[in-house]
């Protein structure tokens, strides 16, 4: 009797629980996860077709394929055979994540996805029988194939959803369509002629964090691609080219499927590259070099090449009364050190982009190793005005450290040029940033056309004195009044060198940075008594400081110190681009300033502007929102911001608000006028 009852609960039990899951499959459980089919309604119906599932949950760190895997794995793939009043079964693929191991780019899925299935049935007053036999693939350091048998009943009559059916609803919500459900459209599919395909799509609203991939019926791979947002999002240009040795022949001629996935958003659509038609772009190149000569022109007016201006001035007093020739040779040596400087940056600028990385007007302030070689520049410059090495030093120092004298020969006067542009690039003057955008938004030809226009406009002033060196010759000549003159501008010049140490602090962290500092004023003590004590080696000195301060900014992982002027003003939260379209539709103004502590035009617009008079007032008010983004370390997220707006450099400043919910940018030097206009234009006051 005892035994009757406990097999009777038992086959109550088991009853119940085959219950619990109406509509559903066994689970087949693994190590990696498990997988079952669902259904979304619990009978065939009468409607001739099937919404189901099938249904994974993988462990922490486990994925599987997307139809299209990338470059390794395979997708899910399911046999139907032993199935009874199934015509057949359609999958969609819910938009994939991109997987970046090792250099190779996978795509797939983690956690929980279900893969939608539409089957047809052949009879709709039959009962539908599924038997599913599917092998997929899971992944995680390693790689194991999987193998799973899967059935299910469906009985004939009227149908109803079941649990399943949300579940099922959501993930098919999310296959990408053509794109206008998600607000999304393709403006272009190009083939650039650097052998790129560029990609442009339009989206409202913005996109945030937007991926493509990409499908060719020959299995061409293609690699990750870089992505330029623009105008606040509502514009994205993907630039992507072809992994080596796979599909056949180039990107035209073949269509090709593109999916656009931006979160849970998805647009999916058949394009056939069009061919480059490079004829289009030259007005607008011609007229971008235009604004690109008045931009260099601009730069030396600028706060970032104030800090030369003792080598400007003693290049030109050194002239006094000297002969024309020798007055146009050295100012003409000048002009050349700054356009081969531009010449070079563009080379090394094309070089980073066509490696995929992100390039920008500025940028190698972020790096620790060049800001140690240009403290010690700048100190080797001041202690050489002070007169505290006057003996040939190694030939590459003389041409560095030689002062601007007209017995130095053109070295001299070609490494000023040089370490002018240099410590230029930190700044952004009028016309330079469109300039600039203009450039780095195109391929090689126009970032050396453009650098090239601007390494005229900033020698335009040495061009001019060479070609009427009789503006030189009028100034007084050479005399003891220069030796308090060299001194007056080597104090500038040092004053340069603690700038950019105080930069290097903040990029390297305070120890280190103060570990620099000791290292460099030890070198100086020693410079100094050198000059007085003849036996210390001066070169080796010379030689020493330039190692200090290279070999110790080397060390460039410390955390970066916190931003001084938010700490002083309190003025400032961290940026959030995501939290910009949630404080907007708050009904808050947000007042973007993309920074960093190199950038002295950033720091000038902050000291003239941004934290005086109305504008600090109004910056402050209860419903504006300060948001600064420090640029001083590198940082992809920024980056991709300012190449949103087609900016590669800084400073840059936009605001947002009920009334410019895509933000107004304002001008690289700001005024009290264009900040105040912007904030009344967001904030929809009338007349702004």
């Amino acid at each position: 009797m005892v035994k009757w009852l406990a097999a009777l609960l038992i086959g109550l039990i088991s009853a119940q629980a085959a219950m619990a899951e109406p509509a559903a499959s066994n689970w087949v459980t693994t190590e990696q996860g498990r997988i079952r089919l669902v259904s979304a309604v619990t009978a065939v119906g009468d409607a001739g077709s099937v919404q189901l599932g099938l249904e994974f949950e993988l462990q922490p760190d486990w994925k599987i394929y997307w139809r299209s895997p990338g470059d390794a794995g395979y997708p899910p793939a399911i046999d139907w055979k032993g199935s009874d009043n199934l015509a057949d079964t359609v999958i969609s693929w819910p938009a994939p994540h991109r997987f970046s191991i090792s250099g190779l780019e996978t795509m797939g899925y983690k956690g929980h996805v279900i893969l939608p299935l539409a089957a047809r049935v052949t009879d709709s007053s039959q009962p539908l029988i599924l038997r599913a036999a599917v092998d997929y693939l899971t992944c995680a350091v390693v790689c194991v194939p999987q193998h799973a048998d899967l059935s299910m009943s469906l009985p004939n009559g009227p149908a109803s959803a079941t649990p399943h059916a949300h579940d099922i609803s959501r993930f098919a919500a999310n296959v990408p369509g053509d794109g206008p459900r998600a607000g999304l459209s393709l403006v272009s599919a190009e083939a650039s002629e650097s052998g790129e395909l560029v990609v442009t799509v339009a989206a409202n609203p913005a996109l945030k964090d937007p991926d493509l991939f990409l499908e060719r019926a020959d299995q061409m791979q293609f690699s990750r691609p870089r992505v330029e947002l623009q105008q606040g999002g509502k514009k994205a240009v993907f630039h992507v080219k072809p992994v080596e040795n796979t599909g056949e022949g180039g990107l035209l001629g073949k269509p090709v499927v593109l999916t656009v996935v931006d979160g849970d958003r998805g647009m999916e659509i058949e394009a056939d590259p069009a061919a480059p038609q490079p004829g289009i772009r030259f007005p607008r190149l011609l007229a971008m070099l235009g604004v690109a000569l008045l931009g260099g022109l601009i730069l030396n007016l600028m706060p970032c090449v104030l800090p030369v201006l003792s080598l400007k001035v003693l290049a030109l007093i050194s002239h006094g009364g000297a002969e024309k020739s020798e007055v146009r040779s050295s100012f003409l040596a000048t002009a050349a050190g700054i356009i081969v400087s531009f010449l070079a940056l563009a080379a090394v600028t094309s070089v980073v982009k066509l490696a995929g990385s992100a390039v920008g007007w500025g940028i190698q302030f972020q790096q620790p190793l060049f800001l140690g070689i240009m403290i010690a520049l700048v100190t080797l410059f001041a202690a050489n005005l002070f007169g505290w090495f006057e003996i040939p030093l190694p030939q590459f120092l003389a041409d560095i450290g030689a002062n601007a004298g007209p017995s130095k020969g053109w070295g001299g006067h070609f490494a000023t040029g040089a370490f002018a542009t240099l410590l230029a690039t930190p700044c952004s003057a009028p016309f330079l940033g469109t300039a600039v955008g203009f450039a780095l938004a195109h391929g090689t030809v126009e970032i050396f056309s453009i650098f090239l226009l601007l390494g005229v406009g900033m020698a335009a002033p040495y061009l001019a004195v060479a070609a009427w060196p009789q503006l030189a010759q009028k100034l007084p000549r050479p005399g003891n009044w220069m030796i308090i003159a060299r001194k007056i501008l080597g104090l500038a010049l040092l004053a340069t060198g603690i700038w950019l140490l105080s930069v290097l602090v903040i990029v390297i962290g305070l120890q280190i940075g103060l570990t620099v500092a000791a290292a460099m004023a030890l070198a100086l003590v020693l410079l100094a008594l050198a000059h007085r004590i003849p036996a210390i080696p001066r070169g080796l000195v010379m030689v020493a400081t330039v190692a200090a301060a290279v070999g110790l900014s080397a060390f460039g992982d410390a955390p970066a110190a916190e931003d001084r002027h938010a700490a002083a003003k309190g003025l400032w939260k961290p940026f959030d681009q995501a939290a910009v379209a949630t404080e907007v539709a708050a009904g808050h103004v947000v007042f973007v300033d993309v920074t960093a502590e190199w950038c002295l035009t950033c720091q000038v617009n902050k000291a003239t502007v941004v934290y005086r008079g109305e504008v600090a007032k109004r910056l402050h008010a209860p419903n504006v929102v300060a948001m600064q983004a420090d640029w001083t370390r590198p940082d992809e997220t920024i980056s991709n911001y300012l190449a949103g707006f087609g900016r590669y450099g800084i400073p840059f400043d936009v605001v947002y608000g009920p009334g410019a919910p895509n933000g107004v940018v304002l001008p690289e030097l700001l005024t009290d006028d264009a900040v105040l206009q912007a904030l009344d234009q967001a904030a929809g006051k009338p007349g702004a």
